[in-house]
């Protein structure tokens, strides 16, 4: 009991806490859509378009977050828009976009001199480095996005199953794309300090795969993403206090961890599932 109530004294520790709190709920939330809608990639182009934005408010002396999400939203939508001007595929553009942004923020990046630990530190993240200030900031742009989700439920769950069908039902697709793009980036903004630019797809990704792996409900997936994104988080986050170990990268092996659980034992396409077959095939 000392092993899950003595890091609590430290207030680094609940800082961090109340984080994986925020961030497992709201890449939960966001990246059920993601899933549902196959652009996985997009959020790991997103993440890496940030850099610039890093590195921009690295040199103005600015706040990273600010830096981070002027990027990845100009970028989340430039990929929107590029892929219905230009009639391509969305993950084409998103590969032209990624290697761009990446690229330029490695280029800005290259002509600072000395060393920039907290540049590295958004590279790999560190959950247990966060601030007062810091945590307000993920507050207000976590509710932001949770906010808007519920307030466009019903429009975004339309758009993500039946496009075409929403369409012809006189919503309107196109804004709604270009919204859900700039939740994926400001998601995205909100999970840097948790697990790094590098990681952070895993945040947004593996939660609601694993789900996915275990009921065909939109609305049960979404619980249990959020169940794992947090309760995956809250156990990372004790398992690199314990180990003195990276906090982000911890935080990650856990979800994947529950994930292949999912896969391995999950009712549809697990253990049990083969079983069923073989029962089903056994003679009465």
């Amino acid at each position: 009991m000392d092993a899950i109530v003595g890091p609590l004294a430290y207030p680094f520790f609940i800082r961090a806490l109340i984080a994986c709190v925020l961030v497992g709920t709201t890449c939960a939330v966001v990246g059920t859509y993601v899933v549902l809608k196959g652009l996985a990639f997009m959020g790991d182009a997103i993440s890496h378009a940030a850099f610039p934005g890093i590195v921009a408010a690295f040199l103005f002396k600015a706040s990273f977050y600010l830096g981070a999400g002027i990027a990845a939203v100009a970028t989340s939508l430039a990929i929107g828009y590029v892929s219905r001007r230009a009639r391509i595929r969305v993950d084409t553009a998103v590969g032209v976009l990624f290697a761009g942004t990446f690229a330029l923020g490695i280029f800005v990046f290259s002509s600072i001199r000395g060393y920039t630990p907290d540049l590295f530190g958004f590279l790999f993240g560190n959950v247990v480095a966060i601030s007062v200030s810091d945590l307000i900031g993920l507050t207000v742009l976590g509710s932001f996005v949770l906010l808007i989700v519920a307030a466009l439920w019903k429009e975004l769950l339309y758009t993500t199953f039946d496009p075409l069908g929403a369409g012809a039902s006189g919503l309107a697709v196109g804004p709604l794309e270009y919204l859900f793009f700039a939740l994926v980036a400001v998601t995205i903004v909100v999970s840097l300090q948790a697990v790094g630019i590098i990681l952070v797809v895993a945040m947004l990704v593996t939660p609601a795969a694993t789900a996915q792996q275990l009921t065909v409900r939109f609305g049960s997936m979404m619980r249990l993403a959020i169940l794992v994104g947090v309760g995956s988080s809250v156990t990372g986050l004790y398992v690199s206090y314990w180990l003195n170990v990276a906090s982000g990268a911890t935080i990650v092996l856990v979800e994947t961890l529950a994930f292949i659980v999912a896969v391995v034992f999950g009712p549809h396409s697990g253990v049990w599932r083969l079983r069923r077959r073989a029962g089903a095939r056994t003679p009465g």
